[in-house]
């Protein structure tokens, strides 16, 4: 595993483009839905258009021919391939937190129980993403996020599994870009794998951009003789957000399995890059789930977000205008030195504009930024832990909760007797990171009292 800080060249010459190259896979993989774990559900039969079952446990890891939603089929393109890398379906379960407006159901979906290595709302966008790969014959897949980015270690895990390389640009401060980044949470298991890690400072990150750092590093493999494959921020770009019109089939499906009659009038969850918003977004609007999406935005800001999904989806071909269908406050209305003191001062800006046919709100919630966590947002963290025996993850879906929750209690009428479902977009191993700001507030330990008296029986109390 390499891991060296990066020194950014000049480009040299035009990029070139892999010719597809074919190869042989076994396009084995069962209905996603074969088993519908929705947790008041009897029924296991499988009912829509899901495509026809195997065995479970032999599909894993293999590519079949996608075939969408019968609501989805208009979209162009449409994937050719698909592997199977998480463990689908994710339960969905009733979400008991406390302080709720009256008559307001919480439900989970826990996409954060899609695998271990391989985790969180990604493994669906990597679905994709890496058979394409496969597909254009790539021997090696370049990605880039954060220090303590999910997404590159899901790629990392990812690529492992399907014998290609995997080289990820990871941004940090201009303090630590010159220092081995250590192993905690994601970056364990990145290099436990075998991960390439080159770090970039954020100042150079903001100047540069993550499409040009990544060409930068293509072409250097490029010359190499190598075939990379790039994986944008997130894994988010038009083929990517298939993998969240496949999870609205997966949630339809799951309901009319179920036996609770359940109808979600919301769906609420955390945005970082914006390729999960937009499948939730384009998938719910066309099928029966037709529940409006709630968007926590974690990083940018709500207008950003709103020309971003809105790319996604002329990239499918969906004929959807975002402004007809999402409302969005444009966050430059706002003068942004009030933003950034709102910030500063641990607030979650909320940028809402009602409209009755929307299909996408977001809220801001990003509070002092990216990945950056105040004390509330990590009481917050443990209070639901200790409450639900639910963790969450500090950067997404801990932000988007507490957002959540705040505007519940701010504004308890816009949810009375409303359900909602809340995704769970995995991310636990960046509480890792978050060890020593959590440390003092974990103090649930003693030193167990025992009577000096006790007698000892021989053969009672040894290791096993």
């Amino acid at each position: 595993m390499l891991c060296h800080r990066w020194t950014v060249r000049p480009l040299t010459h035009p990029l070139f483009t892999i010719p597809p190259v074919n190869k042989s896979f076994c396009p084995i993989r069962p209905s996603s839905l074969s088993h519908s774990p929705i947790m008041d559900a009897s029924s296991k039969t499988v009912v829509g258009d899901a495509p026809p079952t195997q065995p479970l446990g032999f599909d894993f890891l293999t590519r079949k021919p996608y075939v969408p939603p019968h609501w989805a089929s208009h979209l162009n393109p449409i994937p050719s391939h698909v592997f199977s890398l998480g463990h689908l379906p994710t339960p969905i379960h009733k979400w008991k937190l406390p302080n709720l407006p009256n008559n307001t159901e919480v439900w989970l979906k826990r996409d954060d129980l899609s695998g271990m290595q391989l985790s969180g709302n990604k493994v669906r966008k990597l679905e994709f993403l890496m058979a394409d790969a496969v597909a254009q014959g790539a021997d090696c897949v370049i990605t880039i996020g954060g220090i303590q980015s999910n997404h590159c270690r899901a790629t990392a895990v990812a690529a492992k599994y399907l014998n290609l390389d995997c080289y990820i640009i990871l941004r940090t401060s201009k303090v630590l870009v010159d220092q081995d980044p250590g192993l905690t949470g994601n970056l364990l298991v990145e290099r436990l794998v075998g991960a390439h890690v080159d770090l970039i400072s954020k100042e150079e990150y903001a100047k540069i951009g993550s499409v040009t750092l990544t060409n930068i590093l293509k072409e250097k493999l490029l010359n190499e003789g190598r075939r990379p494959y790039v994986i944008p921020v997130g894994g988010s770009n038009s083929l990517g957000t298939w993998g969240y019109i496949e999870a609205i089939r997966e949630i339809e499906q799951q309901l009319q399995t179920g036996t609770g009659h359940i109808k979600f009038d919301d769906i609420v969850v955390a945005c970082g890059s914006g390729g999960t918003i937009a499948g939730l977004s384009l998938g719910s609007s066309l099928s029966t789930l037709d529940a409006k999406v709630h968007a926590f935005s974690v990083c940018d800001d709500p207008d950003y977000f709103y020309e971003f999904v809105q790319g996604l989806l002329d990239g499918l071909d969906a004929d959807v205008d975002s402004r007809d269908i999402v409302n969005i406050q444009n966050a430059h209305m706002i003068e942004r030195n009030f933003i950034y003191f709102l910030n500063q001062a641990e607030d979650a800006i909320q940028l809402i504009i009602k409209r009755s046919n929307r299909i996408l709100i977001f809220l801001q919630a990003k509070g002092l930024g990216y990945a950056i966590n105040t004390s509330e947002e990590l009481k917050f963290v443990r209070e639901v832990a200790a409450a639900t025996g639910v963790v969450l993850d500090p950067v997404y879906s801990g932000k988007a909760a507490s957002g959540m929750m705040k505007d519940m209690a701010e504004n308890p009428k816009k949810w009375e007797g409303r359900k909602i479902l809340f995704i769970h977009t995995g991310g636990l191993l960046g509480l890792y990171d978050k060890v020593e700001q959590m440390a003092a507030s974990l103090g649930n330990w003693r030193r167990m009292d025992l009577d000096e008296e006790i007698p000892r029986t021989d053969g009672i109390g040894k290791m096993f």
